[in-house]
Parts: structure tokens; sequence; C-alpha cells
């Protein structure tokens, strides 16, 4: 089911099609004071309303379904605001003009990618829209924006949801090998040892580290199988009710247990004793005539799969600080290269943080830095109290 957005009646009937202009609202004039400055606003809202509406024709080449669906409403909505500039402006409509480069850079991931990134992006994009500060805007148009950036993010939380485990584990893993091996590496260069031993800590390091991930992982994942295993229910009921003593019948007890209602619990045992002919509710009960199967997937391939991606995204972080010391430099401009690179990094990891959740790359960026900088800092100064210590 598609989903439309509200527009002002004047145009609503008006549906652009993909490879040509929507024709200008009969009702609305150019304005005869607009002055230039209006006319440049007016003239980039017009750049920008045909490349949201392509971004979102280039999304729903990639979809199906209702998700196709929708993605094409909202290019439909984005064609009536062109509509709406294109009559303000009139004559002076001139050439078009480029977008912006954030309407550029979307439109570049959407051709090439059309991930969950460029929603969460064109999510934001929609939150930032100038229309509720613009008097030339119809207050359908305003209303059109607030609606969109709620489309568009339920669009990306089905995205998000898809990838939160992988995610997850990647952000963590390679943010977890970033900021420990580069307070590692500082520690030991602020204690006075040589360049060498500094190396062998942070290889040291990256191995002990990957490896505890890994293993960390792989134990988490099936400790959790083993546990959803050890709840599931058996065919004990079946065996044993044939020969239950009516009079003190416990298999009552299994099924209150199992968080069935006292009523459901005694319809069921009724069915096991064979009172009942029907099986009206077999879902807290296992039937021995389907055969018991484990998904080797899940139990085992899981736990592996889990394992081995922490073992490689924590060594992807950890081996940024030490890339210095593997090309051979030494001493404090050692130290500053790693920490450059490693800040280099966490601003990656931490602006991607800010994509996908929809919020300012900028400030979630910053966020990482602070924190993986921070850390190490404290290290550094701890390395050098230690280092006088045992001198």
């Amino acid at each position: 089911m598609s989903q439309h957005a509200p527009s002002d009646p004047n145009h609503s009937a008006h549906s652009p099609s993909a490879g040509s202009p929507p024709r200008p609202a009969a009702s609305l004039t150019a304005s005869p004071a607009a002055t230039s400055a209006d006319i440049k606003r007016w003239r980039q809202y017009l750049a920008d309303e045909r490349a949201e509406a392509s971004v979102y024709r280039d999304l729903a080449q990639n979809r199906s379904g209702e998700e196709r669906d929708i993605l094409l409403a909202l290019a439909e909505a984005e064609g009536r605001h062109e509509a709406h500039w294109l009559q303000l402006l009139g004559e002076h409509a001139g050439r078009p003009r480029p977008a912006s480069l954030r309407s550029q850079f979307l439109g570049f991931l959407a051709r090439h990618f059309g991930s969950v990134f460029v929603l969460a992006l064109a999510q934001r994009a929609e939150s930032r829209s100038p229309y509720a500060n613009d008097p030339s805007a119809t207050p359908a148009m305003v209303a059109d924006e607030q609606i969109h950036e709620e489309v568009v993010r339920g669009l990306a939380t089905r995205g998000r949801n898809r990838l939160a485990g992988s995610f997850r584990a990647a952000v963590f893993g390679a943010n977890d090998g970033l900021v420990s091996n580069l307070s590692l590496v500082m520690g030991m260069a602020a204690s006075g040892v040589g360049s060498s031993v500094v190396l062998l800590s942070g290889v040291a390091g990256l191995l002990a580290g990957a490896l505890s991930m890994g293993a960390g992982e792989f134990i988490s994942v099936r400790s959790q199988r083993e546990l959803l295993a050890a709840t599931r229910p058996t065919q004990v009921t079946l065996a044993a009710a044939p020969s239950l003593d009516i009079e003190h019948n416990e298999l009552l007890l299994v099924y209150l247990a199992r968080g069935m209602s006292r009523e459901a619990a005694e319809h069921r045992v009724s069915e096991r004793m064979g009172l009942l002919d029907c099986d009206c509710d077999p879902s807290l009960s296992l039937r021995p005539e389907l055969p018991e199967t484990e998904d080797q997937h899940e139990a085992v391939g899981t736990a592996w799969s889990a394992a081995a991606s922490s073992f490689c995204f924590f060594a992807s972080g950890a081996i940024v600080p030490i890339i210095p010391f593997l090309l051979g430099m030494t001493g404090i401009a050692a130290l500053v290269v790693s920490a450059v690179l490693v800040g280099i990094a966490l601003l990656l990891t931490g602006g991607v943080v800010g994509l996908l959740s929809g919020t300012s790359p900028a400030s979630r960026a910053f966020r990482q830095l602070a924190i993986g900088i921070g850390a190490a800092a404290v290290t550094y100064l701890l390395g050098m109290v230690f280092g006088a210590v045992v001198a």
C-alpha cells in the first residue's frame, strides 16, 4: 500500500511522470514583486526538489512491492513541489541549475549503492527542510516535508533492523581495537621502553584482543543457543500421560508452569488424557509425529561466523595504531602519526553511526574521537607514572 504525502488540493491532481516535470498548478501565479534574492532561492529549491525526486526514483528501482510504491509516491510529492517553484519563477526559471552538494551526494549514493545509508541521509535532509521558515512555500508543502521525514524514517528503520546485529559487532569490534591498542601503545611508549618493545606490545595486544573478542562472541552465541534449547518443551507429557493417576494429575502443573491459564491448562490436560479428541492448542507441547530437527547453522554456524567477524573487526581496528611502527617510525613522531590515524578512523566510525541513526554525523564523529583519544591520553599519563615508579 503506497503512502502519499498530503498536498495542496489546488494541485494534488497533477502527478508528474518520471521522465518529465509536472505541470504547474493553474491557481498559482508568478509574483511580480519577486526580488533577485527570491529568484535565486527559488531556483535552488527547484533544483533540490528535482534532485530529491530523482533520488527516490533511483531508490525505487532497487526495491519491490510496498517499498517501491512508497518511494515513487515520495518522488511524486517532490514533483508537486517542483511545480510550485516553476510557477513562482515563471520566465525566471531559466536553465536548470545544479542541486546542492548534499542532494548531489545523495543522488550518487542512490544510483550506485541504494543502501540504508541513503535513506538515513534522506531522513536527515527532510528534517532540515527550509520551507517552514519561508513564506513562499505553501502550508501543504511544509506539511509534506514533515510527513516525508517520518515516511523515510520508517523505510530507514527497516534497513537498520536488518543490519542491527552485524553493525553493532562491526562498530564495537573496530572501535574497541582502535582505542584499546592505541592506549596500549601510548602507555608502553610513555613508560620509556624502546620502539621495538612498543611494536611487540602492539602486535601482542592485537592478537590477544582479537582472539579474546572472537572467543567471547563464540561463547556468547553458543551459550545463548544452549539456553534457548534448554527452555524448549519436551515430549515427556506425551509419554507419561497414559500412566498418570487421573485423581492426582500432575500434568496440569506442567502446563501451568509453561504459562498457560488454568482454564487452558485443564483443557490441554483433557486432550492429553484422551478425554477430548481435538488438539486445540499444540503450541506448548510437541507432537511426536513431527521429527525433531536442529538448525545446525543457528547452533554452530552463527557462533563461528560471529567469532570470525569479531576477530576480523577488532584486528582491523587494532592494526591502525601500530602502522607507523611497522613502517619503521620511532619516538614521538610514531606516536603522533598513530594518534592521527586512529583519530581519522574514529571520526569515520562515529560518522557512520551518526548517518545510520539519522542524527548529526559530525557530533557522533567528534564524540567517538573525544572518547578514544581521551582514553589513550589517560593511559599515556598512567604509563609515564608507572615508568617513573619502576625506574
